[in-house]
């Protein structure tokens, strides 16, 4: 009943070629939009493994300016904080040690001078002698006055190596704080080992210059 022409055949031959190859040209588009999608989430992906490689590494002058600033900080930049016990104990002991001593050659040093001047109103002295002893006890007036003299000296020796020592601490952390910043990935390898073994030494130029060593060998 139908009849078709040329031009008629032509037009669904096109029609056909136009549904049968489209959808293949729009396939191969989306293949290539996800092979670059892919490509950067595995570029994306590989970025972010290589940060995470990359290991922290504290700064050797941040470190010592940080323990400078305030002792223990240094300590706490490098991450060894089993460290900062040992820090603040060494520096509350020296604080304690500089502020006993001081206070106790304070108290002599004003019994001494009260003792030897002639006003009797300062009679300090007599709050630091021993309960139940009075001056001819203690041997007279000039030999308790030696002897407060004699302590006076002591205590303030003893208050100034507080302080060095608070100063050579100070310094200790400030040396500890650059050395662990410096050493910080410094490979310490567990195998520690020592091999000891005879060695024969000789020199061939020379008659009877053969000798016997043991020599060591320390592998670490």
């Amino acid at each position: 009943m139908f009849g078709y022409g040329r031009d008629d055949v032509k037009n669904i031959e096109m029609m056909s070629d136009t549904i049968y190859y489209t959808p293949s040209r729009i396939s191969s588009a989306e293949n290539v939009s996800e092979r670059t999608i892919s490509r950067r989430h595995r570029q994306r992906d590989a970025e972010a493994d290589t940060a995470q490689v990359v290991a922290w590494r504290p700064d050797p002058s941040k470190a010592v300016w940080l323990a400078a600033i305030c002792p223990g900080l240094g300590q706490i930049y490098n991450r060894k904080y089993w460290k900062l016990p040992i820090v603040y104990g060494g520096f509350i002991g020296c604080i304690y040690a500089i502020t006993w001593n001081n206070n106790m050659y304070q108290d002599y040093k004003l019994a001494y001078r009260d003792i030897i001047d002639t006003d009797d109103n300062t009679n300090s002295w007599m709050d630091i002698m021993p309960k139940g002893y009075t001056l001819e006890m203690l041997g007279g007036k000039e030999t308790y006055a030696n002897l407060l003299r004699s302590r006076q000296q002591r205590y303030h020796r003893f208050r100034d190596l507080s302080i060095v020592a608070t100063v050579a601490l100070y310094a200790l952390t400030l040396v500890d704080a650059f050395v662990d910043a410096q050493l910080y990935d410094f490979d310490i390898s567990p195998d520690l080992s020592m091999d000891i073994h005879p060695t024969l030494r000789w020199d061939p130029y020379v008659k009877e210059s053969k000798t016997a060593e043991l020599q060591f060998t320390i592998k670490f």
